[in-house]
C-alpha cells in the first residue's frame, strides 16, 4: 500500500454540513481533509432547496398573474416554457456554486479538498481509500454524506420518478399524481398545479403534513382542494404501476378494494434515506440501522471518533439542522467535548401556495407537556393581507400559561416562511407573550399577524388590566392598537 496522506480530521461529504464541519475543525486548529464523491454543495443546492425554490418562485408568478383584473391590470395569463425554466433552473444552481466558492473557501481556510473523485470507502477505522486507489487516514472522521430520495418496492416502481428526477423533465406533464403528502411532495403539488398540471397526492397517513399542527394540516388540504388538487389520505399503500393508453396508472389499496389513478407522470415523494452505500462503515465499526448511521445527541457514532451529522443520522433533515449539528459534530470531535444537539427551536415550513410554516411543538404536543393558551388569527383580520388581495390562511401562537413564554407558532399563509422566524428568534430570546405584543411591528406588514395574537393572548392571560365588563365583549383589538402590559415584567 502507498503512503497514505494524515490529517487530523476526515470530513466525508461536501454539502452544507461537511462544509461547515470541516471550517469548524480548521478554526479549532486541526488539519481538515474534506471527501466530496460528486459536486459540492450537497443535495440542496444542486437537486434540492435551490432548484425547488425556482420552480416555487416560477408559480407564484403564475398564480400573481390572477390578480392583475383586481388591480386594474389588463393582461393575458402568462404561458409557461417549461424547458426554458428547466434551464433557468440550472443557471441558478450555478449561480450559487459560483457564488459560494466553496472548493476555493475551503482551500483558503486550510483544507484540503477532493471533490468530484467518487465514493470513499472505510478499509479499517482510521483509513479510506477512494476509487484511484488513494488513501487517507485520519484520526478523526465526521460524516455528512447526505441522503438520497427514497423508492418503494412494487410492480412497475421504475416507472416513477423521484424529486431529483424532476430535473431531468423535457416537457410539462399535464397530469402528475404525486406520491408521499409531506414538505416535499406538498410542494411540487402546488408548483404542478400553478403550472397548469392535473394533480393528485395520496398519502397512507390519515392527512397530508402528518407531522405539522392539525390546523396547518387541515386548512392546507382545505386550500389545495380549492385550487383542484385532489386530495387521497388514508390509502393502504401502493400496488403497481402500468402503462396504460399512453399514461401512467397508479393502482393503490383503499381500504379493502383498490382504485386507480391514471397520470402521465408519478412522483414518489416517500422519504429520504442516508448515503451509506459504498462507506463500509462495518469496517469502521460504525452500527447502520439499514438506512442510517446511529448517532446520539452528542453527534458521535458507536465508533468514538467518528461522528455523524445532517441527512445520514435521520435525525432531523434540514439545512439549517445541518450546519448546527456540524459544528457541534466538528467541536466534540477536535475537543473531546460532550455539545449536545437540541431541535426545540428550528423553524421550518414549505413554499406552497399558500405558504406554511411552524417553530416549537404542535398544538396537539405542546398540551401533553404543559398548559398552554392559544390564540388563533385569521388572515382576513391582517390589514395588510386584504389589501394584498391574501387573506387565506392563518397565526396560531402557542404561550405557557404559568411562564407566559413562547412555546410556538403555526402559520398558513402569505410570507409564513418569513412571519415564523419573528416568532423562533422570540423564543430563542425566552420571551413572554407581553413583550411580543408590545412590539412595535411596522404597519401595514404581514408579520403583523405575530402582534394581534401575542395581544389576544396577553387579554385572556390577565397580563394587563381590563374590566370585567369589556373583557364580556371579546373584542379583538385593531392591529395598530397597543395596550401597556409593563406590569408583566413582574411574573
Amino acid at each position: 500500500m502507498t503512503s497514505a496522506a494524515t490529517y487530523d480530521m476526515i470530513v466525508i461529504g461536501g454539502g452544507p454540513a461537511g462544509v461547515t464541519a470541516a471550517l469548524r475543525g480548521r478554526e479549532l486548529g486541526a488539519s481538515v481533509a474534506l471527501i466530496e464523491r460528486g459536486s459540492m454543495g450537497g443535495t440542496c443546492t444542486n437537486d434540492g432547496c435551490v432548484p425547488t425554490r425556482v420552480l416555487a418562485r416560477a408559480a407564484r408568478l403564475m398564480a400573481n398573474a390572477s390578480q392583475y383584473a383586481d388591480y386594474g391590470m389588463a393582461a393575458p395569463r402568462p404561458e409557461l416554457d417549461f424547458q426554458r425554466l428547466m434551464a433557468r433552473t440550472q443557471a441558478i444552481v450555478y449561480e450559487i456554486h459560483e457564488k459560494k466558492q466553496l472548493i476555493a473557501h475551503l482551500e483558503a481556510a486550510g483544507a484540503a479538498v477532493y471533490a468530484g473523485v467518487g465514493e470513499a470507502s472505510f478499509v479499517d477505522p482510521h483509513m479510506i481509500t477512494l476509487p484511484d486507489g488513494r488513501h487517507l487516514r485520519g484520526e478523526r472522521f465526521i460524516l455528512a454524506a447526505g441522503g438520497r430520495a427514497r423508492r418503494l418496492d412494487f410492480p412497475g416502481e421504475e416507472l416513477a420518478l423521484t424529486h431529483s428526477d424532476i430535473w431531468r423533465l423535457q416537457k410539462l406533464p399535464r397530469s402528475v399524481a404525486i406520491v408521499g403528502g409531506a414538505a416535499t411532495g406538498c410542494q411540487l403539488a402546488a408548483i404542478f398545479n400553478a403550472f397548469g398540471s392535473q394533480v393528485t397526492i395520496l398519502d397512507v397517513a390519515p392527512r397530508i403534513l402528518a407531522a405539522e399542527d392539525s390546523l396547518v394540516a387541515q386548512v392546507m388540504t382545505d386550500a389545495f382542494r380549492r385550487r383542484g388538487i385532489a386530495v387521497v389520505a388514508g390509502i393502504g399503500g401502493i400496488e403497481r404501476i402500468e402503462q396504460a393508453a399512453g399514461k401512467l396508472a397508479l393502482i393503490y389499496k383503499q381500504g379493502d378494494a383498490v382504485a386507480t389513478v391514471q397520470a402521465e407522470a408519478v412522483v414518489l415523494s416517500t422519504g429520504w434515506l442516508g448515503n451509506l452505500d459504498g462507506l463500509n462503515l462495518a469496517a469502521a465499526g460504525v452500527q447502520t440501522d439499514g438506512r442510517y448511521a446511529v448517532a446520539d445527541d452528542a453527534c458521535r457514532t458507536s465508533a468514538p471518533h467518528i461522528f455523524a451529522c445532517g441527512d445520514i443520522d435521520g435525525r432531523m433533515m434540514l439545512v439549517q439542522s445541518a450546519g448546527y449539528e456540524a459544528r457541534i459534530a466538528a467541536e466534540n470531535a477536535v475537543l473531546g467535548g460532550q455539545g449536545r444537539k437540541e431541535y426545540q427551536i428550528v423553524p421550518h415550513g414549505g413554499f406552497t401556495n399558500p405558504e406554511y410554516a411552524s417553530v416549537g411543538p404542535t398544538e396537539e404536543q405542546a398540551r401533553q407537556q404543559r398548559d398552554v393558551a392559544v390564540a388563533v388569527v385569521p388572515y382576513a383580520d391582517l390589514d395588510r393581507a386584504v389589501i394584498d388581495g391574501r387573506t387565506e390562511g392563518f397565526c396560531k401562537l402557542l404561550v405557557d400559561r404559568e411562564t407566559h413564554r413562547l412555546v410556538g407558532a403555526h402559520v398558513v399563509g402569505e410570507q409564513a416562511l418569513e412571519i415564523v422566524h419573528v416568532a423562533a428568534a422570540g423564543m430563542a430570546a425566552d420571551m413572554r407573550v407581553g413583550q411580543l405584543a408590545e412590539l412595535q411591528i411596522a404597519y401595514p406588514t404581514f408579520t403583523a399577524v405575530l402582534g394581534l395574537a401575542a395581544r389576544r393572548l396577553v387579554a385572556e392571560l390577565g397580563v394587563m388590566p381590563l374590566t370585567r365588563e369589556w373583557l364580556a365583549l371579546g373584542r379583538s383589538p385593531a392591529e395598530w392598537e397597543q395596550r401597556s402590559a409593563d406590569h408583566e415584567g413582574a411574573s
